[in-house]
């Protein structure tokens, strides 16, 4: 193994960092740091940077959102109390700000959330790769992190073999244990652990659910993939508080998924995790009461099936009534009461989510409590986190990338104020 100084020997004056982690957290803590007249040397284990990030942009790349600071702070459930001060340094507006500074404009859409103006992420990424080099930023990729030396020196697996990288502060941006296949794949848990730093498990968020028992063959063969629109999800969690949203979901081969289910899926695995199970109930037709159901269903239908009937009279139709018949037994199908509650308050017992490699986002990570106000490590002076890897979750629609963002950005100038006093200690 061969030791590797972040310096040229030409700027052995200058303060130097390690960002070990290329997604939007490290980069931007690369940024702060550069922009800090700090040398920045930042590693990555994958071949290319921000891979989780251009997927986050397949179908459309939601950056932010629009809505009010303290709604959008809700958002963060019970970490919103330590996510608040890394938003405040670094607001959703200001990171609006900084893509157009990229030359990257944004719109705000009509559900509040916030887009670059193409509704791409590889432009966004493109760009500000550009900057960071041009700022003197070196990228080395295919260098997975494997903690450190007796001497304090970082450890890489690099494609020309081991290397010892030493710096005078570390960022760890090393992600959560989600997909990873693009890099997030939690292997850092055990560095910090090693090392007596607090860790809370890796759980899946904005995740799947399994239903009990499964569907059967007709449905995941045939319905599997499709949406569920305009319904609306409700279920008593463990602490008896009870929670209800709108939105689409979606019909997985084992259970069900989508928007509306990731917005509730902390509370949802949380339930689980507590009682086994969780019976969730969902309103097929959210805009039309139960009296008014009731009266539709209970309306003569003649020669006509059940499906048309129902498509006529109360507009359940296609997956909604394909669910039905899933769930249902023929005397609740037949009896105009007992079908009209359940198209209100149809039952779903889910029992577990769906494996961590599947989720969008994980929960859990290093737990706030061993970081300061600068998200330095207590127990490792010099040594700060950022993004994914800390210990809290939200909800897709912005709110995930702008906290990543954000974090980057403190741990960035936390790190940069660390090197300016240690500096002038040692002057």
């Amino acid at each position: 193994m061969r030791l590797s100084p972040l310096m040229t020997p030409h700027a052995q004056a200058l303060k130097t960092a390690a960002v070990i982690g290329g997604g939007p957290a490290g980069l931007m803590a690369a940024e702060v740091l550069s922009q800090g007249g700090v040398r920045v040397d930042l590693f990555d284990a994958m071949p290319s940077l921000g891979r989780k990030f251009l997927l986050a942009g397949v179908g459309g790349m939601n950056i932010t959102h629009s809505e009010p600071f303290d709604a959008f702070l809700s958002r963060y459930g019970a970490r919103a109390a330590q996510i608040k001060p890394l938003l405040e340094a670094f607001p959703p507006a200001a990171l609006r700000e900084w893509s157009h500074g990229l030359g990257v404009e944004t719109f705000v859409g009509s559900s509040g959330r916030v887009f670059p103006s193409d509704m791409k992420a590889a432009p966004l990424l493109r760009a500000w790769l550009h900057r960071l080099r041009e700022s003197g930023v070196r990228f080395h990729v295919r260098h997975r992190w494997l903690g450190w030396r007796e001497d304090g020196a970082l450890r890489f697996a690099a494609p020309q073999g081991e290397l010892a990288v030493k710096a005078d502060a570390v960022v760890l941006a090393l992600g959560g244990g989600s997909w990873a296949k693009l890099g997030s794949d939690g292997a850092w848990v055990p560095l910090l652990a090693q090392r007596g730093i607090d860790v809370a498990p890796l759980l899946p968020s904005n995740c799947g659910f399994d239903v009990a028992g499964g569907w059967s063959e007709h449905l995941r063969s045939r319905f599997a993939g499709q949406p569920l629109k305009t319904v609306a999800l409700r279920f008593t969690d463990a602490a008896g508080y009870s929670h209800e949203r709108r939105g689409e979901l979606m019909l997985s081969g084992t259970g069900i998924e989508g928007s509306l289910v990731y917005a509730l899926s902390a509370p949802l695995r949380d339930t689980i995790a507590a009682q086994g199970s969780v019976t969730v109930l969902l309103d097929l037709a959210p805009d039309k009461t139960l009296d008014r159901v009731i009266a539709e269903v209970a309306h003569p239908r003649g020669a006509r099936s059940l499906s048309s009937h129902l498509q006529s009279r109360a507009g359940i139709k296609g997956v909604k009534m394909v669910l039905l018949r899933e769930v249902l037994s023929a005397d609740q199908l037949n009896d105009p009461v007992k079908l009209a509650h359940a198209i209100k308050s149809l039952p779903l017992t889910l029992v577990a989510p769906r494996p961590l490699d599947e989720a969008i986002s994980s929960a859990g990570g290093l737990r706030f409590e061993a970081l300061d106000q600068h998200l330095m490590l207590r127990d490792l002076p010099g040594v700060f986190c950022a993004g994914e890897m800390l210990d809290w979750e939200a909800p897709t629609g912005g709110y995930l990338l702008t906290a990543c963002f954000a974090s980057g950005c403190v741990a960035g100038q936390g790190a940069l104020t660390y090197l300016n006093d240690h500096h002038a200690a040692t002057d």
